[in-house]
C-alpha cells in the first residue's frame, strides 16, 4: 500500500485534508471521516484476501484512526504578540524546577532556535543568533525570555517554549506573533467593572444568539498582547489548560449558554479588557467585553485625603473671601459718614442765610406774639357846655 498525504492548513483549530491514494488497480474502498466540520476521506485499494490478510485491515484502519486523531486535535496559540522589530516572548512556568528550555520556530514543523541549560548556558542557532537574545530573569528564575532586537517580517509565526523538569516532565506555551495594529481598538466595550484589591471578581457573558455553540474562551486583552486564559469545549464539556501565569477559575459544562470567570484575590496587575467568545461549528461567534478596574487601598487612602484636604482649602478660601468683602463694605461705610455729616452741614447753613426761619422746625401749632402801637385815649368824660 503506497500513499500520499495532502497540504495541511490550520487556524486555531486544525482543519485538516489528508487524501491517501494507491497505484494498485483492484477494488476501491473510501473512508470518509469527519473532523471539525471538514470531511476526511481515505481511498487505499481492496486487494484479495490470500495476499492481504485479515489482521492487515485491521491494523491498517487502526492507523487512520490514530491518524484521524492527531489531525483533529485542537491547537491553540496561549498567548498572541503584535509583531515589533523589538519585540519580547516570554514564557513563565509554574514551578522553578527546571532542567533545560529550548525554543522553536513552528511552520509546518518545529524548527529549535536555541536551548539554555542552568549549567551549560545559551546555544543560539543560525540565523537566528544575529537577530534575538535568549535570556533567564534575574528575578524570576522559572521565566525565559526570546528577546528580538532585529526582527524582520519572516519572523511572524507560531513559536514554542518547551520547558523540561525532572519531576513532571515536559512544559509547553505557544506564542503567535501577527502583524496587527493595538488588539483593544477592536474591542468594543459592553459593560466596566470596578473593585477593590484583594476581593475575588468574577465576570459574566450570556450567550444571546440561537443554535448549538462548539466552544467559549475568555481572553485578556493588552495593547500588544492578548492572553488565552480559558477554553471550554462545549460539545464535549472538556477545557483547555492554559499556560497563563495567573491562577484563573472558569466554568465549562457541556451545553451550557452562560460563562463566568473567577479572578481570585484581584490586584492592580489584573485591570484591563477581557473577552468571551462563543463559537460555532458553522463560523458564527458572539463575543462580550468587560473592563476590569483593580483599585489600590492606599492609593484609596490617599484620594479621599487629596479629596478631603480640597474641601478643607475651597472652605478657608470662603472664610476669607467673605472676610474681606465685609472689611470693604466697613471701610465705604466709615468714608460715606463724615461726608454726609458735612453735607448736612452745609444744607442748614445755606438755608439759615435764605430766611430766618428754619426749614426744620414745624410750621404747624406755631403761636407768635405780635405788638401793635396805638395812642392812649383818656377815658373821662367831657364837660357839657
Amino acid at each position: 500500500m503506497e500513499g500520499t498525504l495532502g497540504p495541511l492548513e490550520g487556524t486555531q483549530k486544525k482543519k485538516k485534508t489528508l487524501l491517501i491514494t494507491s497505484e494498485r488497480k483492484e477494488t476501491v474502498i473510501v473512508l470518509g471521516l469527519r473532523c471539525n466540520a471538514v470531511q476526511i476521506v481515505f481511498f487505499f485499494m481492496h486487494q484479495p484476501p490470500k495476499q492481504f490478510p485479515e489482521m492487515d485491515y485491521l491494523t491498517f484502519l487502526l492507523a487512520i484512526l490514530h491518524v484521524h486523531k492527531a489531525l483533529c486535535e485542537e491547537t491553540f496559540w496561549d498567548t498572541t504578540i503584535k509583531f515589533a522589530e523589538n519585540m519580547t516572548l516570554e514564557c513563565v512556568y509554574p514551578s522553578v524546577d527546571i532542567t533545560q528550555v529550548e525554543w522553536f520556530k513552528i511552520h509546518d514543523v518545529q524548527k529549535s532556535i536555541g536551548l539554555l541549560h542552568p549549567i551549560y548556558g545559551v546555544v543560539i542557532h543560525e540565523p537566528y543568533d544575529k537577530k534575538l537574545h535568549l535570556l533567564n530573569s534575574t528575578t524570576a528564575p522559572n521565566t525565559v525570555i526570546l528577546s528580538f532586537y532585529n526582527a524582520s517580517e519572516t519572523d511572524v509565526g507560531t513559536y514554542s517554549c518547551s520547558f523540561l523538569t525532572y519531576t513532571h516532565g515536559t512544559w509547553k506555551k505557544t506564542i503567535r506573533v501577527v502583524q496587527s495594529d493595538s488588539f483593544e481598538t477592536d474591542a468594543p466595550l459592553n459593560y466596566h467593572i470596578v473593585s477593590e484589591s484583594g476581593k475575588n471578581v468574577t465576570l459574566n457573558c450570556q450567550l444571546q444568539m440561537d443554535g448549538l455553540v462548539h466552544q467559549v474562551t475568555w481572553e485578556k486583552i493588552q495593547p500588544y498582547q492578548i492572553d488565552l486564559l480559558t477554553c471550554c469545549n462545549l460539545s464535549q464539556g472538556r477545557s483547555y489548560t492554559s499556560k497563563y501565569p495567573r491562577q484563573i477559575l472558569s466554568n465549562c459544562s457541556q451545553g451550557s449558554r452562560s460563562s463566568w470567570l473567577l479572578i481570585p484575590n484581584a490586584t492592580a496587575s489584573d485591570s484591563g479588557l477581557y473577552r468571551c467568545r462563543f463559537s460555532a461549528r458553522s463560523g458564527e461567534n458572539e463575543t462580550f467585553v468587560a473592563k476590569l478596574t483593580i483599585t489600590d487601598g492606599k492609593a484609596d487612602s490617599q484620594y479621599l485625603l487629596f479629596v478631603a484636604g480640597g474641601v478643607v482649602l475651597l472652605f478657608v478660601v470662603a472664610i476669607v473671601i467673605i472676610i474681606v468683602i465685609s472689611c470693604n463694605r466697613r471701610r465705604r461705610r466709615q468714608k460715606s459718614t463724615p461726608f454726609k455729616e458735612s453735607w448736612d452741614t452745609k444744607s442748614k447753613a445755606a438755608n439759615n442765610y435764605r430766611s430766618p426761619f428754619s426749614i426744620t422746625q414745624p410750621m404747624e401749632d406755631t403761636r407768635e406774639d405780635i405788638y401793635v402801637n396805638y395812642p392812649t385815649f383818656s377815658r373821662r368824660p367831657k364837660p357839657r357846655v
